[in-house]
Order: structure tokens, then C-alpha cells, then sequence
């Protein structure tokens, strides 16, 4: 998962940092060094991130270029 999939996928459900912290049990300040580029995660980090996403509803693709679709409404 890249960082602007990351961000792209809080976007689309509807997440705040909080709520993407909460659900993956990572720290706020993480997530946000991540998704602006300051600093790279450990891949566990990322891991926990995208799993939390995808339990969420998100789906990550790579048609040739990374990308993301919402497979199941919004909580």
C-alpha cells in the first residue's frame, strides 16, 4: 500500500486519522508522517494500516498502477 493509497482510502470511508489510528492500533502521528511522505513505516506498520482499511470496506488494486475501490458501502 502506498502512502496516497492510504490517504485516498481514509477519503473514501470517511475516516479521520483517529478513526484509522483506532482501528489499526497505530499511532495518529505515524499515519500522518506516513501519508505526507516524512517518514516510512515499518512494513508491519503498513500491514496493520491496510488490514484495517480493508476490514473497512476497501479494496487495493494495481491495474498497472496502484489503486483502491470501496466494495462495500460505508459504515
Amino acid at each position: 500500500m502506498t502512502r496516497e493509497q492510504c490517504r485516498a482510502a481514509r477519503a473514501l470511508l470517511g475516516w479521520t486519522l483517529q478513526d484509522l489510528s483506532e482501528r489499526a492500533e497505530v499511532g495518529t502521528t505515524t499515519i500522518q508522517n506516513f501519508e505526507t511522505g516524512k517518514s516510512a513505516p515499518r512494513r508491519a506498520t503498513v500491514k496493520a494500516l491496510q488490514s484495517a482499511l480493508e476490514h473497512g470496506g476497501v479494496e487495493f488494486t494495481n491495474g498497472g498502477q496502484p489503486g483502491l475501490r470501496l466494495t462495500k458501502p460505508r459504515e
